[in-house]
């Protein structure tokens, strides 16, 4: 796998939302899904006791940037697919 880098506002943001670099870590390599509406940012996402985690990372240099993570109880809006 790619190197993780951790941007400091993704530390602050998983510290406030008690969300473990090894959560983010397996949403990034699992087969969830992954949404890419932006060219440049991608979200990948994993199902986790009944909540969604999203992780918000870019692709650059052939490492992962991880800028946000957060837990949503909204899995219907973001697991729909758009047609």
């Amino acid at each position: 796998m790619k190197k993780i880098i951790f941007v400091q506002h993704a530390q602050d943001r998983m510290k406030e939302r008690d969300i473990t670099q090894e959560q983010v870590k397996t949403a990034l390599k699992c087969n969830g899904i992954i949404d890419s509406r932006n060219e440049k940012r991608k979200i990948a996402q994993r199902l986790i006791e009944g909540r969604l985690l999203r992780v918000v990372y870019e692709e650059e240099s052939g490492e992962i940037i991880v800028v946000s993570a957060y837990y949503t109880s909204r899995v219907k809006k973001y697991t729909r697919r758009n047609e």
